[in-house]
């Protein structure tokens, strides 16, 4: 009787697991097939579609990719999690391009060292919390300096700084989060903090990063173009001013999206789903960074 209940278990066990395949199997595909239909676009919405990234962003990447002038096929994202979602996962399996992807979690990173796909492709998956101080290291240590196709950055904190610490690497497309609450004006982002982490620093998980604005301001300092945001108001792209290609570059104001996420928490850590403005309210004189005037002031 448990010799049959065992033989069941495993016949259903396997069934799952090629069930499971097949479905990642036949995203790829899907992936592929839009990746080759995209048709005139008119703003980075439009070519959004998502396979492995969190909202459309697989999308517009590979939209990015053929319209740039690339000089290196490999990437580097951290704050990846477990590499489940993320914004490179696609150009991996997909363009077949090497990465490294970083992440704060040695669960994360051993989560994705043991995923089959793992020994498939050139890819590099290191725990480390990363700083302003620690950045460049990290990069060159991992063979990952000089020419690179493409940045994702998302650690929920301290991206301006880090961004603007990297002299190591040159990517031809930067792919930033920005807190969309913090407007479509001020350039503004948290202080640094090299131990910053979002859900510590304020308790409804809202105060964190930098606004577009000062992501723009940083790009141009650096030699790269506002391309436009996704759809969600979470993400925006940049591209060396010298890779642009037919892209044509935005101000602030007219790629400004601003985001829906109801992921606010209170003191207690349960959501409240407020919206709007609301959420604003939340960290309404928290104290941000200037970085026009060099200065702190509430937001």
């Amino acid at each position: 009787m448990i010799g049959k209940i065992l033989k069941k278990i495993q016949f259903f066990s396997t069934l799952l697991r090629q069930t499971r395949q097949e479905v990642y199997d036949n995203r790829v595909l899907l992936g592929k097939l839009l990746s080759l239909q995209q048709q005139e676009v008119h703003s980075l919405q439009d070519a959004e579609y998502k396979v492995f990234s969190q909202y459309g962003d697989d999308g517009i990447i590979q939209y990015l990719i053929k319209k740039a002038v690339i000089r290196s096929q490999s990437f580097v994202e951290f704050g990846v999690e477990t590499y489940v979602e993320a914004n490179t996962r696609f150009l991996l399996i997909n363009n077949n391009w090497k990465g490294l992807v970083m992440d704060g979690s040695q669960q994360n990173i051993d989560y994705i060292q043991s995923d089959p796909f793992f020994w498939q492709y050139h890819l590099i998956a290191k725990q480390t919390f990363i700083t302003a101080e620690n950045i460049n290291s990290l990069l060159t240590e991992s063979g990952f300096s000089g020419p690179l196709g493409l940045l994702s950055i998302d650690i929920d904190g301290n991206d301006y700084w880090v961004w603007k610490a990297i002299q190591a690497a040159d990517p031809d497309i930067v792919v930033a989060e920005y807190n969309s609450l913090f407007g479509a004006e001020r350039a503004i982002t948290v202080p640094y903090k090299p131990d910053f982490v979002r859900s510590k620093a304020h308790y409804s998980h809202l105060y964190f990063g930098t606004s577009l604005a000062a992501l723009c301001d940083l790009a141009t300092e650096k030699g790269y173009s506002f391309v436009g945001c996704n759809s969600t108001g979470l993400n925006a792209y940049f591209v060396k001013t010298s890779q642009l290609g037919t892209l044509k570059p935005l101000t602030a104001a007219e790629g400004y999206v601003y985001s829906k996420f109801r992921e606010a928490r209170d003191p207690n850590g349960k959501l409240t789903y407020a919206t709007g403005n609301d959420r604003v309210e939340v960290i309404r004189g928290l104290p941000v960074f200037n970085t026009r005037t060099q200065g702190i002031e509430p937001f």
